[in-house]
């Protein structure tokens, strides 16, 4: 990133998850300029200024604009949630030929205008069009991160804190692999306030069947809300702003974000979730958790399945 960018982002899709992320934002006052760019103008206008009417109650103040993609020369960050959303009964890999243009319509206006941060991405399928990101950019794979599984590692720890009645920030877990059907929980690592999962499975009969119970929940939470309401917004939101903080901040924080994976868990050339160290320069390294003959087993299921879909369309 070039050291004279400040901290300013570009959005670029102001759907209900772009427009999630741009309350979180200005309500967490991470960034001095949020620059929004949509196809729908009129729209965009008055959501530029329902937020800014609200500016005065943030933490700090926080500039947001109608953007062009000539916001993108002198940005931190450019987030993408612009594209096809997932309909009902509709899987995030079935999106993958429609935004995997769009993706590259967008990347080719940034880089033009000149471009020289990290791209963050949150259209689904989400690790395919990361790496479409990154393919069509040109940048170091350290600078186009994906969403990943940073929402699905939420929801886990939400529903594992509320069956242990304890807050799911003492609740250490991650969701890895695909950021959809295929994904995987890591239980052989996590733990509830300090207390392992796999160790609470041998005190307790049935443990594990409610532990892969609070998984399925988890990993097909997406489809009863878009039934219920047509989209997830604030859950991604809101990850996408956590994501957007650790790079602004420098933070050096692990989130399981969606990276560029080389060989990490024996593959190569292919994006999915994982933790990884995050900061200012994007991802400073991928971590490799260790996982159980059965965990493997699941994460090279769901590895596979973004394999045989990118191998078509990439290769």
């Amino acid at each position: 990133m070039s050291p004279n960018v400040g901290n300013k982002v570009v959005l670029i899709g102001a759907g209900d998850v772009g427009v999630a992320y741009a309350y979180a934002l200005v309500n967490q006052g991470t960034v001095d300029h949020l620059a929004i760019i949509d196809i729908d103008e009129k729209k965009l206008k008055g959501n530029v200024m329902d937020l800014n009417h609200g500016v005065v109650w943030a933490p700090s103040r926080t500039r947001v604009t109608e953007g062009t993609y000539e916001d993108c020369k002198d940005a931190a960050i450019v987030v993408i949630c612009a594209g096809a959303a997932q309909k009902p009964g509709e899987t995030r890999l079935d999106l993958v030929d429609k935004n995997v243009t769009i993706m590259n319509a967008i990347v080719e206006s940034a880089m033009e205008a000149g471009f020289d941060g990290l791209f963050v991405v949150a259209t689904n399928p989400v690790d395919l069009l990361t790496y479409a990101v990154w393919k069509a950019s040109g940048l170091p794979t350290s600078r186009v991160i994906g969403s990943g599984t940073v929402l699905d590692s939420a929801r886990y720890r939400y529903m594992l804190g509320e069956m242990a009645g304890i807050a799911p920030t003492s609740v250490h877990a991650y969701i890895i692999g695909e950021h959809g059907d295929s994904e995987l929980p890591v239980v052989s690592s996590a733990n509830i306030g300090g207390v392992p999962l796999a160790r609470q499975a041998e005190k307790e009969p049935g443990f594990n069947e409610r532990i892969e119970e609070i998984f399925e929940q988890t990993r097909d939470a997406a489809y009863h809300i878009i039934d219920a309401k047509g989209s997830t917004s604030y859950g991604i939101g809101m990850a996408l702003a956590r994501i957007t903080r650790a790079i602004i901040q420098n933070q050096d924080v692990a989130l399981p974000v969606s990276a560029y994976i080389d060989g990490h868990y024996g593959y190569n050339d292919i994006y999915f979730g994982t933790p990884a160290i995050i900061n200012r320069g994007g991802v400073a390294r991928v971590l490799e958790l260790d996982l159980d003959e059965h965990e493997k087993e699941r994460l090279d299921a769901s590895v596979n399945t973004l394999l045989d879909i990118k191998n078509q369309v990439f290769d």
